[in-house]
């Protein structure tokens, strides 16, 4: 692989021996690979596979001209100076200069009160960017993107009811149209680079689209992007007034907030779905990793989220019903070991065992793998099923609603047990067992 990135690196103008090859850990979709050409840094970025990216409605010479052209643009991105050729070997993808600093979301979470001011300032300079020169970009109107949503729903089982209630809401807040202009897709902490507290760079482009900026503004403020920095919504840096001030400081359009609201619960849903997908993508075998099917069980975090995010527009007698009664797990056996004991068994021996032995990425995969043996641990002792088709038809259908007397309890309680299983260590877990808990 290094001698064949040597002649790509010779081909662009940037002749040199190769070294240092290393897989970046993060990215649930691209791979990043870093390495060392002459005296300079740079990452090679491409899909996992062919039949990955030809069902993306972006594919990636069009991901490399949008950082050209968003780096031209004085815009923090990284700059392209390859795009990868069948002829090469390497697959399909492109190789960018690396951007000083780090995307670890700790760095970036440490940093001083002005990393939030310089990301507001660069989603401004992106969503200026002209759509009519970028109209190769993917369009998503509110209507149609719901619809699809509706459509992944289906194909997933269409039996998750907080799904539902999502998508119930959105298809009734469907909010008028807006300019289009370029939307990132996925701007947020762990995808932008932080050099001593600063911005160096945006990341991951492979869900830019023309359509609403407030979308962009909305998914940076998701919990699941403020690891663990409840208290501070944008970013997990800052309050959402303040971003949207420095936002319009910038340039960027008047802040709307039922738009804003609009698109966080739909990125939610978005996200939720996606998560689900995930197992999908790891059944058919478009990509058998391991990290696929631990994602895949993030779909409770997004369920607890939604929930969080609509349950104020009950009547105030649902949001002050108490939990319904669950059922207690099994008692604890005194025999021989259970299958969930003997899961802790092998994850304690790999934490004691291997991990000093692995480093970079397979340390990373060795995390995940620990990760799984803890979810089937957890489901192995007591998981209800998240699941139940005709109550998520009932709520799609509007037979039910967050009026319905108990249904709002009914699907607390189901979004706890989902999530202690799946990811107990998710940050909003804790805040709302302690909410709902004390109704």
């Amino acid at each position: 692989m290094e001698q064949q990135l040597a002649a790509v690196m010779a081909r662009a103008g940037h002749p040199g021996q190769v070294g240092g090859l290393q897989r970046l850990s993060g990215g649930a979709n691209m791979e990043s690979w870093v390495f060392v050409c002459g005296e300079h840094r740079f990452v090679l970025r491409r899909a996992p596979s062919a039949e990955w990216i030809a069902a993306r409605p972006l594919d990636m010479a069009g991901e490399a001209e949008l950082i050209r052209r968003a780096h031209a643009a004085a815009i923090a991105a990284p700059e392209v100076i390859a795009d990868l050729s069948p002829e090469d070997g390497l697959g399909i993808g492109f190789i960018m200069r690396c951007l000083p600093g780090t995307a670890e979301p700790e760095n970036a979470l440490a940093s001083s009160p002005a990393l939030a001011d310089d990301l507001a300032r660069a989603l401004a300079g992106i969503h200026r960017l002209d759509p009519a020169s970028l109209a190769f970009l993917p369009r998503l109107e509110p209507a149609a993107g719901v619809e699809n949503l509706a459509l992944q729903f289906a194909q997933a089982g269409a039996d998750r009811p907080i799904i539902a209630l999502g998508l119930a809401w959105l298809r009734a807040n469907l909010p008028p149209p807006a300019e289009p202009v370029v939307v990132h897709g996925d701007f947020r902490i762990g995808n932008v680079m932080v050099d001593q507290g600063r911005l160096s760079g945006v990341l991951d482009w492979e869900l830019a689209h023309l359509g609403d900026g407030h979308e962009d503004l909305a998914y940076s403020c998701m919990t699941v992007w403020r690891f663990g920095r409840l208290d501070q919504p944008a970013f997990g840096l800052t309050d959402i007034a303040s971003l949207a001030a420095a936002y319009e400081a910038a340039g960027g359009e008047r802040f709307d907030p039922a738009r804003f609201r609009f698109w966080l619960v739909y990125r939610t849903v978005w996200w939720a779905l996606g998560c689900l997908s995930m197992g999908q993508s790891w059944r058919s075998g478009t990509d058998r990793s391991l990290e696929r099917v631990v994602v895949a069980r993030r779909c409770a975090e997004q369920e607890l989220d939604l929930l969080l995010l609509l349950e104020s527009e009950a009547p105030q007698a649902e949001r002050d019903r108490a939990l319904p009664a669950g059922t207690l797990p099994p008692a604890p056996q005194l025999g021989e070991p259970t299958a969930a004991e003997i899961l802790t068994a092998v994850s304690e021996w790999l934490a004691a065992t291997v991990k000093d032995k692995l480093s970079g990425r397979e340390r990373w995969e060795l995390a995940v793998a620990q990760n799984a043996l803890g979810i089937v641990r957890r489901e192995l002792a007591h998981r209800p099923s998240p699941a139940d088709h005709l109550l998520a038809q009932d709520i799609l259908a509007g037979r039910q609603t967050l009026s319905t007397p108990g249904l709002l309890a009914s699907l607390r309680a189901r979004a706890l047990a989902t999530l202690a299983t799946d990811m107990p260590k998710y940050p909003a877990l804790a805040a709302a067992t302690k909410l709902w808990e004390h109704r």
